[in-house]
């Protein structure tokens, strides 16, 4: 198999998914992550860089601050799936595109679909493109119908101690 090709904004996403997963196997917030000793690769270049993309800093900083509302979110409209269960991957591609979707005021909601779905198909599993656009495409309608997704979503029920 030929090297991926992907555009320089993509490139940048990997970054981003790049450290809200190493943030995720060792228990980290993103920011502890970026303080410490973290590893990316750009497989375009075929190097490991020494530092993330500004975009892709920001990216993984914003999604790591909203994870508990981008997983209610992403839970309501996962009927198969708890979020927990999810693959690694596939829970932070859906964290950050839509993070993109609700905050990022210059990336289009179809844009940040698309992407999550290319990023998929390289990263994830036979099934993965296809589960991240149809919740992705669920949660567009809802902001596209003025729906605040994660203000609206769900609070879990803490359980009495």
């Amino acid at each position: 198999m030929g090297k991926l090709k992907f555009s320089e904004r993509t490139r940048v996403r990997i970054q981003a998914l790049q450290l809200l997963f190493q943030a995720e196997a060792v228990g980290r917030s993103v920011d502890d992550v970026l303080s410490g000793d973290y590893v990316l690769f750009d497989s375009a270049i075929d190097e490991y860089i020494p530092e993330p993309d500004d975009y892709a800093a920001r990216l993984a900083l914003g999604v790591d601050g909203l994870r508990h509302e981008l997983d209610r979110a992403i839970a309501r409209h996962s009927r198969a799936w708890s979020v927990n269960r999810m693959p690694a991957v596939d829970r932070n591609l859906m964290r950050m595109a839509l993070y993109e979707m609700v905050c990022e005021d210059d990336v289009e909601i179809p844009v940040a679909i698309d992407e999550a779905v290319e990023l998929a198909k390289a990263f994830g599993s036979d099934d993965t493109s296809r589960f991240i656009n149809g919740l992705l495409g669920s949660l567009a309608s809802e902001i596209e119908a003025g729906i605040d997704v994660l203000a609206d979503a769900p609070q879990p029920i803490e359980s009495e101690s």
